[in-house]
């Protein structure tokens, strides 16, 4: 299925139906009196977060959704029947804004979560609704209202704990097939990757995160080069950001140095909030190193970068390395979980005590 995380599409809520104008007509009854109901409400739009959805390509090819609108009133005290109502199923982590405003208007953040996006009109009164002691026989109606219409943007941002950065080829999509359940494309060319890919790491009994890694930023990737811009705000609500670097020598000279702090320096210029976010070292393809070489080549490189926090020397062919990692990093994000947690609202019966 193809990949697509950004949609716009119209909705139009249904419109109320019209108020009637009838009067009772039986045998006997010369003054029967107003009998004519009231519309029927349009039908709603809603958006509902459907976890089994992971891409936003239904809306590309479908961009109109609208709403029934409410039935007439109708003689004999009978109202009209509500419109039926739509259901847009939606991945989660989709958020939802204006086209016109640009006003950010929900985000879909919890799986069966339902929402409303254009309200459907309410319907007129028929003249039953008039009728009073001096107004016996009213002629009055009202037509119902319309239906809401908006122009929406649709924006996917995957849920994930811990985001995937590196250059291409750094061997982020051999890294998450290793400890997940992921298996993206792997080979020997520069963006292999062309979408995210969601891996569910398995720590223990019910001990897991989940991992998503972009296509391979280079430099200039802020002001559109190369692919991984298209996706960097899939790393937005990630807990922490685990930054691959292929430490292996290079036939061409590249400095690994240079190539990591390409990177630190586009996700700057993107969101700086994305920038702050804890940012670790695994340096990979360690495997490639002669074993006498690997910590003096290690130290350089840290040295060099100047980093100062958590470095993981993996190799993700061999998986050496691998499930180190994988638990310090489980443990950082339960901890940033926890601290993000709301505390617990103390009892107000032992509030006096």
């Amino acid at each position: 299925m193809k990949f697509v995380d950004e949609a716009f599409i119209d909705v139009a809520a249904g419109d109320g139906g019209n108020g009637c104008v009838s009067f009772r007509h039986e045998k006997y009854k010369e003054f029967g009196g107003p009998n004519g109901g009231d519309g029927g409400r349009g039908g709603h739009v809603y958006a509902v977060a459907d976890p089994n959805l992971n891409t936003l390509v239904d809306f590309r090819y479908s961009r109109r959704h609208e709403a029934r609108r409410g039935q007439h009133g109708m003689g004999s005290d009978m109202f009209g029947a509500a419109g039926e109502d739509v259901a847009l199923k939606m991945p989660v982590g989709t958020i939802v804004s204006d086209v016109d405003t640009g006003e950010v208007l929900h985000e879909l953040l919890t799986p069966g979560e339902k929402v409303m996006l254009a309200k459907g009109g309410d319907g007129g009164f028929g003249n039953l609704r008039f009728k009073s002691a001096i107004n016996r026989a009213p002629r009055q109606k009202t037509p119902g209202w319309p239906g809401e219409r908006k122009s929406l943007k649709l924006e996917l941002k995957v849920l994930a704990d811990v985001g995937l950065l590196g250059m291409p080829n750094a061997g982020k999509s051999t890294f998450i097939a290793a400890v997940s359940n992921a298996r993206p494309k792997i080979a020997d060319y520069p963006f292999t990757t062309l979408h995210p890919n969601l891996g569910v790491v398995r720590v223990g009994p019910e001990q897991s995160f989940v991992v998503a890694d972009i296509p391979g930023l280079i430099e200039g990737a802020s002001e559109g080069a190369g692919l991984g811009h298209q996706f960097l705000r899939h790393l937005q609500r990630t807990r922490l950001l685990l930054h691959i670097v292929d430490i292996a020598p290079f036939d061409d000279g590249v400095d690994p140095v240079v190539q990591a702090k390409a990177i630190a320096a586009e996700l700057k210029k993107y969101d700086p909030a994305l920038y702050a976010k804890p940012r670790w070292l695994a340096l990979n393809k360690i495997d490639m190193l002669p074993e006498e070489q690997r910590a003096a080549r290690v130290k350089d490189f840290v040295r060099r970068l100047r980093y100062k926090g958590p470095v993981f020397e993996i190799s993700a062919l061999t998986r050496e390395g691998c499930e180190t990692l994988v638990q310090a990093v489980y443990r950082q994000v339960q901890a940033e979980q926890l601290a993000a947690a709301p505390e617990a609202a103390p009892d107000p019966r032992f509030a006096d005590r």
